[in-house]
C-alpha cells in the first residue's frame, strides 16, 4: 500500500516511536517488532479486506427472521483480524495482549480502515473491553473483557434512543433490581432492563460467539420515577447470550431483540441496528427456569456505581472519537490514492499555448472588463490556445488537477499525523512520569474534538475532490471514489455530531482548568515556531502560524467576553474549523521540520511531497481562518436570532 512509507516516516522520523521501548512497559519491543506488526496488518488488510470492499457495499446485511446474514468475506476478515491479536494489541501480556504502544496500534489499524472501513475491524469491541478494564470488577474483566480481547465475544455501545438521539439526558431505558438478592450476583449487581436503543453498530450478527452490549439506562427512584438529566444514568453489561462465571455460554438467550436494520448511505457492510431490550421476545426466566431472579426484561450487570454511567462511558466514547477520526482520515487517503492513480493515467486535453502580447499595451482591457482570455481582440492574442495536433497530456499535468490532489494530500496526510500525535499522547498519559502524563491528559482533552471533527469534515472534502478528479466517471459505481465519499459522510455524525464537538471544544475544553490545556497547546506550537524560525524555508510558515494562534486566542476571549453561553456558542462550528486549521498548520510545520532533519537536501520525492503539501496548506488553507473567526469574535447572532417563520 502507498500508506506504509507515510506511516514509517510519521512513526519513526517524526514521533520517534522506538524511543518508547526504553520504558518498562514496552521494553520487550523494538523497531523490528513494531515493523512486524505493521507488516502483518498490511498483509491481512490487502488479502482479506481490500478485495471485498465493493462486495460488502453491494451485499448489505439482511435479517432472515432468525439471524443477520453477512457475506462470507466479512466472516473471514473478522476471523483474520481476531487471529492477528490486534483486539488486545495494547493490553498486558497477562490478558493475552502484546503491550504495544497505542501509537503503533493506531498505525496498524489504519491499514484496515484504508482497505475497507465498511467491513470494519475491532474498534467498538476493543473500546468496550478497554472500558471494562478501567471501570469493571475483576470478574467482569475476566469473563467479558478477556473474551472480547481474544475474539470470542464482540462488543457494542448502546447510548442513543429513537426519541432522544444525542440528548442522553432524555433517555428512558429503565433498569430495575432483579430480585431481593440482586447485589449478590458475582458478575455484578443484576438488573432487568427495558427500553430501545438506536444506531447500534454491530448490534446483531453471527461473527462471534456472543455480543456484549454496554447499555446506558436509568435506575428509577423509590417512587418509580426516572431521575431527570444525566445524573441518573448508569451503565450495564447486557450480553446477547448469558454466560457463567467461567465465561462459558449458559444456553440462555438474553431478552435483547433486533427490531430492525438501518439502511445507510455508506458503511453498508457493517450492521446498524435498532435493539429492543426486555420486550419479551426472549423471556429469560421462561428459558432458564428462574435462576436469574424473578423479573421481566433483559439481564444486565452494573458497571461502576449507580449514576456513574456517563462518566464511565466517556472512556469508550473518547477512544471511539479518535477511532472515527482515523476512519475518516483513511477514507480520505484511499480516495486520494485512487484519484492520484487515475490522474497519472488518464489522458485528456493539451497544454496551453503561451499568450502573444501585442506591442500596444494600451489595448489591454480595463479593470472590470471581460477577460482577454480566449478573445481575438485586445492586448492578448491566442491566450489559452491549444495545439490540437499535439498528443494529449495526462490530467495530472493540469494545474487545477494538481490543486485538487494537493488539497487531498494535505488533508489526508495532515489528519493522519494529527491522529498519530494524539495516539502518542495516549502513550505518554499511560507511561510517562506524572507531570508529563498529566500534560498529555489535558492536551488530549483539547485535541480530541479536533481529532474527530477535522478529518470527518476535511477528508470528506478530499473524497469530494477525488470524485471531481475522476470527472463523470467518479460519479459512477465503476470507480471506488463514490463509495469512499458515501462511507465518509457518516463520520461528521458518528460518535457525536459536528455541532456537539464544536460546543464541547469552545464551551468546555478550552476553558477547563482555567484554560491550562489551551495554554499547553499554545506553548507547544510556540516551541515549534521557535525551531522553525531560523530556517529560511519554514520561517514564513512559523510567522503565519503565530498570527493564526493569536487570532484564535483573541477570538476565544471575545466569544466569552460577555459571559453569555448563547452568544459565545452561536458560532461554535466556525470556531472549531478555525481552531482545527490552526492545529493542522502546526502539525504540518512539525512534519516539515522532521522532513528537513531526515532529508536536508530534499533529494527524496517523498520529502518534496510533504513540503509541497505543507506549502499548500499554509498558502491555500490557513488564510481561511480569518472569515471563520470574524463571526466568532463579533459574536454574530445571525443564525441564532433569525425568526423561525423567516426560514
Amino acid at each position: 500500500m502507498k500508506l506504509r512509507p507515510t506511516l514509517d516516516f510519521l512513526l519513526n522520523d517524526w514521533l520517534k516511536t522506538t524511543d518508547l521501548t526504553q520504558r518498562a512497559r514496552f521494553s520487550d519491543h523494538s523497531r523490528d517488532t513494531f515493523d512486524a506488526v505493521l507488516d502483518t496488518c498490511e498483509r491481512i488488510a490487502r488479502e482479506k479486506f481490500a478485495p471485498f470492499n465493493r462486495l460488502v457495499d453491494v451485499q448489505e446485511p439482511h435479517f432472515d427472521g432468525e439471524k443477520v446474514i453477512l457475506p462470507q468475506a466479512t466472516h473471514d476478515a473478522a476471523k483474520a483480524y481476531a487471529e492477528s491479536g490486534m483486539l488486545s494489541a495494547s493490553q498486558d501480556f497477562e490478558m493475552g495482549g502484546m503491550q504495544l504502544p497505542y501509537s503503533v496500534e493506531a498505525a496498524a489499524n489504519s491499514f484496515f480502515a484504508c482497505a475497507s472501513v465498511s467491513i470494519g475491524s475491532g474498534m467498538l469491541t476493543t473500546g468496550n473491553a478497554n472500558l471494562l478494564m478501567v471501570h469493571g470488577t475483576a470478574l467482569q474483566k475476566e469473563v467479558f473483557a478477556k473474551n472480547e480481547f481474544n475474539g470470542r465475544f464482540s462488543g457494542t455501545m448502546c447510548l442513543s434512543e429513537p426519541q432522544a438521539g444525542s440528548s442522553l439526558s432524555d433517555i428512558t431505558t429503565r433498569a430495575v433490581p432483579d430480585g431481593a438478592d440482586f447485589e449478590s450476583e458475582p458478575l455484578g449487581a443484576r438488573y432487568r432492563l427495558k427500553g430501545n436503543k438506536m444506531w447500534i453498530s454491530s448490534g446483531e450478527h453471527e461473527l462471534s460467539e456472543n455480543i456484549i452490549h454496554l447499555v446506558l439506562a436509568k435506575i428509577p427512584d423509590a417512587n418509580g420515577a426516572l431521575v431527570p438529566g444525566t445524573r441518573g444514568i448508569s451503565l450495564f453489561i447486557v450480553p446477547k447470550k448469558l454466560v457463567g462465571t467461567d465465561g462459558e455460554l449458559t444456553g440462555v438467550r438474553n431478552d435483547v431483540a433486533l427490531a430492525g436494520l438501518n439502511h445507510k448511505l455508506g458503511w453498508r457492510g457493517t450492521t446498524n441496528t435498532l435493539l429492543n431490550f426486555g420486550e419479551g421476545k426472549y423471556p429469560v426466566d421462561a428459558q432458564s427456569g428462574g435462576p436469574y431472579g424473578n423479573g421481566a426484561g433483559a439481564v444486565g450487570y452494573l458497571v461502576g456505581k449507580p449514576g456513574d454511567g456517563l462518566r464511565c462511558m466517556f472512556h469508550m466514547m473518547n477512544e471511539a472519537r479518535i477511532g472515527v477520526g482515523i476512519a475518516a482520515t483513511m477514507l480520505g487517503l484511499a480516495g486520494y490514492y485512487a484519484s492520484l492513480d487515475y490522474a497519472k493515467n488518464r489522458p485528456q486535453g493539451r497544454p496551453l499555448q503561451a499568450p502573444t502580447l501585442r506591442a500596444d499595451a494600451s489595448s489591454l482591457p480595463p479593470e472590470g472588463a471581460n477577460s482577454a482570455l480566449g478573445r481575438s481582440g485586445g492586448g492578448v492574442a491566442g491566450a489559452g490556445g491549444k495545439d490540437a495536433s499535439q498528443p494529449q497530456v495526462r490530467i495530472i499535468e493540469h494545474s487545477d488537477v494538481r490543486r485538487m490532489l494537493l488539497a487531498q494530500k494535505s488533508y489526508g496526510e495532515g489528519a493522519l499525523a494529527l491522529a498519530l500525535y494524539c495516539a502518542r499522547l495516549v502513550d505518554e498519559q499511560h507511561t510517562a512520569d506524572a507531570a508529563a502524563a498529566d500534560e498529555a491528559r489535558l492536551l488530549l482533552e483539547v485535541l480530541t474534538p479536533i481529532a474527530k471533527s477535522w478529518p470527518s469534515e476535511w477528508c470528506l472534502e478530499a473524497n469530494s475532490l477525488a470524485i471531481q478528479v475522476h470527472g463523470g466517471y467518479g460519479y459512477t459505481r465503476d470507480f471506488s471514489v463514490e463509495q469512499y465519499w458515501r462511507d465518509n459522510r457518516l463520520n461528521m455524525i458518528h460518535e457525536g455530531t459536528h455541532g456537539i464537538q464544536a460546543m464541547d471544544l469552545l464551551g468546555r475544553k478550552v476553558l477547563m482548568e482555567n484554560g491550562r490545556g489551551m495554554q499547553l497547546l499554545a506553548a507547544r506550537m510556540q516551541a515549534t515556531m521557535a525551531r522553525a524560525a531560523p530556517n529560511a524555508l519554514l520561517a514564513p510558515y512559523a510567522d503565519a502560524l503565530g498570527k493564526a494562534l493569536a487570532k484564535v486566542g483573541a477570538a476565544t476571549q471575545a466569544a466569552w467576553s460577555t459571559g453569555a453561553p448563547t452568544e459565545a456558542l452561536a458560532n461554535a462550528v466556525p470556531y472549531m474549523q478555525a481552531f482545527g486549521h490552526t492545529v493542522l498548520a502546526w502539525i504540518w510545520l512539525e512534519v516539515s521540520l522532521a522532513t528537513l532533519e531526515s532529508d536536508p537536501s530534499q533529494a527524496q520525492s517523498a520529502s518534496q511531497g510533504r513540503l509541497g503539501a505543507a506549502r499548500f496548506f499554509f498558502h491555500y488553507e490557513l488564510p481561511k481562518i480569518g472569515a471563520w473567526l470574524n463571526v466568532v469574535a463579533s459574536r454574530d447572532m445571525t443564525c441564532a436570532t433569525l425568526s423561525e417563520d423567516a426560514f
